[in-house]
């Protein structure tokens, strides 16, 4: 009979323990949804009287800090429209406007934030900043309203569908489709600074709302100037090793004007967040067109990535060529982009299993306390570590609302993918 129980134990031990790293197992991702619904609402909450929206933090780096990152000197513009960061605000959150570029990130984060938990607290707050965003429809002063459309009403659209939000998305196509000039090629991102026809690897990111206006009116035109800008971006953006060139800038023939890294540590650097916009970009282009001339654009870019980045846990630098050492920020952001691209990528491509799992390490590695914030702290932002513009002195190891967005939708995307009958882990 002893010998009987002590068996017993050793077997309910035994069973305990297996439960026990089970449980380890899927924790990481439940316990970041709750970190994540939690610092949302919290959000949500804080600004309920308010027409702003959680951007960021404000930071403020010495100036020979940003050098020894550059490896030259920070060169200031006077553009109104440049962003720098002012040292007395340095630690506050940075919120924004409805006009500013980011300003979609936080209500589509709600968005997958109720898709993920079914929290219903969360959806009255996603319709509620949707719905500050309705004057954007018209405004055809930027290039980033499929960020700020997209990214809110997009996911409206989705998980409460009706035809007001319809609307909203096809007449904001409509107005992005008057940046497009079809002798070179390409929607025009930034109306500001000495260029002629300024256009950036991020305007990848926008073609998806012009793919949702096409099949939900059966118009080609928004198709058609998507596969368009898609495939002139893919003849001047790209250098022989596929790292992408943040902005080039054309004349009104056609012809390249200049080409530079606008944003990164030079121009011939690989700004992380750029080969991220880029590996989203081609990966969405094929899904809507599967046109495999995209595809094998997207699967160069996804392998450049895997080899370029060299950091422990796949997190970059915030360029590929920044220096490696410890004071060298992060962005989770990109990480976060590239995340959620690779988790696409993988239902696509032939060898999908390599990109699943590349994923996946990212966003365990984003789930971890150096990335994932604790409960009421972090300014009530998801990720810590993200760079905005480091040449500006903007936004530089810090929370930013973009890399929440794209953390949450890489995560959707994974759990789909989880799912009994899609694959497994």
């Amino acid at each position: 009979m002893r010998k009987m129980r002590a068996v017993l134990l050793a077997t309910t031990v035994t069973f305990a323990l297996m439960a026990c790293q089970e449980t380890k197992h899927t924790d990481w991702k439940d316990h970041a949804l709750d970190v994540a619904s939690y610092q949302l609402k919290h959000t949500a909450q804080e600004l309920e009287d308010s027409v702003l929206l959680p951007r960021s933090t404000w930071t403020f780096d010495a100036e020979d800090f940003l050098v020894s990152q550059l490896g030259h000197d920070v060169v200031k513009s006077d553009d109104p429209l440049e962003v720098y960061s002012v040292e007395v605000l340095k630690g506050q959150r940075r919120d924004c406007e409805i006009a500013d570029w980011t300003s979609g990130f936080f209500p589509g984060s709600l968005w997958y934030a109720y898709e993920l938990t079914g929290d219903e607290a969360l959806k009255e707050q996603a319709i509620r900043y949707t719905n500050m965003l309705y004057p954007i429809h018209t405004m055809a002063g930027t290039h980033d309203l499929g960020f700020m459309i997209n990214c809110s009403y997009g996911n409206a659209f989705r998980l409460a569908h009706n035809d007001t939000i319809a609307a909203v998305i096809v007449e904001t196509a409509e107005a992005l489709c008057k940046r497009f000039n079809p002798n070179i090629g390409c929607i025009r991102s930034w109306d500001f600074g000495p260029w002629n026809y300024p256009v950036i690897i991020d305007n990848m990111m926008n073609l998806d709302l012009l793919f949702t206006a096409s099949k939900l009116t059966g118009d080609s035109r928004y198709y058609d100037i998507s596969v368009a800008h898609a495939k002139t971006t893919m003849k001047y953006h790209f250098r022989p090793d596929y790292t992408s060139y943040h902005l080039v800038s054309y004349q009104e023939d056609g012809t390249v004007e200049k080409k530079e890294t606008h944003q990164g540590k030079n121009d011939e650097s690989a700004w992380s967040r750029g080969q991220a916009w880029a590996v989203y970009g081609y990966t969405s282009c094929y899904q809507e067109t599967k046109d495999t001339l995209f595809l094998g654009q997207a699967l160069r870019v996804a392998d450049m990535i895997m080899e370029r980045v060299k950091t422990n846990d796949s997190i970059p630098y915030w360029d590929y060529d920044a220096p490696a050492g410890d004071d060298t920020p992060r962005d989770a952001s990109a990480a976060s982009v590239t995340a959620s691209a690779f988790m696409r990528l993988s239902t696509l491509a032939p060898d999908g299993e390599k990109y699943f799992k590349y994923a996946e390490a990212i966003l365990k590695n984003l789930s971890s306390p150096q990335y994932l914030a604790e409960k009421g702290k972090n300014h009530g932002f998801i990720l810590m570590h993200s760079t905005g513009s480091l040449p500006h002195n903007s936004e530089v190891d810090t929370p930013i609302n973009y890399a929440d967005y794209y953390y949450l939708e890489a995560m959707k995307r994974y759990l789909d993918i989880e799912k009994p009958g899609n694959k497994s882990n």
